[in-house]
């Protein structure tokens, strides 16, 4: 998998750069996260890895995408074909949405609670969230019975347990030490 991801940076950064200046971040995500399902289709995925010539690749590719890709995303596209790095697409996207929350200075965070959150509550911890990381934050709320009170968030590399399993977990492993 890190294989993929080392051969995905080279075009995702490539692809990031060319949209930024183009002042077109968002189309270029869009074009390639449906590049990227098409690349995951299980037909397509047999037939890029058949041993199919780069021009039937390309050819194939291209007119599945459509209309889905302006001409520089066919452009894209057709380098990658004749590089046979079809089938990397979807690492590309993910990597290209990464540097896209880098430039726009966000963050993805789960948030698991017992019970739903209102609204109000998931205002207040997306602001106290931003004020925290110096981000603007995306709150992706869950609800998991099994954390019983309280709520686990995740941001990153960054997890705080505030859930009474998770106290109740650390006063265990305290008592037994």
């Amino acid at each position: 998998m890190s294989e993929l991801t080392t051969v995905a940076r080279p075009y995702a950064k490539a692809a990031f750069e060319f949209a930024v200046e183009a002042n077109a971040v968002d189309s270029w995500q869009e074009m390639l996260v449906f590049a990227a399902e098409v690349s995951k289709n299980d037909t397509m995925t047999s037939f890029l890895s058949g041993g199919a010539s780069v021009e039937q690749a390309q050819d194939l590719f291209l007119k599945v995408c459509d209309e889905q890709l302006d001409s520089k995303g066919q452009n894209f596209i057709k380098i990658m074909a004749e590089n046979e790095r079809l089938l990397v697409l979807p690492q590309v996207a993910q990597q290209f949405g990464e540097l896209k929350a880098e430039y726009e200075k966000e963050i993805a965070v789960d948030v698991t609670s017992a019970i739903e959150l209102a609204a109000e509550q998931v205002t207040t911890l997306s602001a106290a969230l931003e004020k925290r990381l110096a981000r603007k934050v995306k709150l992706n709320c869950n609800v998991d019975a099994n954390v019983v009170s309280g709520l686990i968030i995740k941001a990153g590399d960054m997890v705080i347990d505030g859930s009474v399993r998770g106290k109740l977990n650390r006063l265990a492993t305290t008592m037994q030490s």
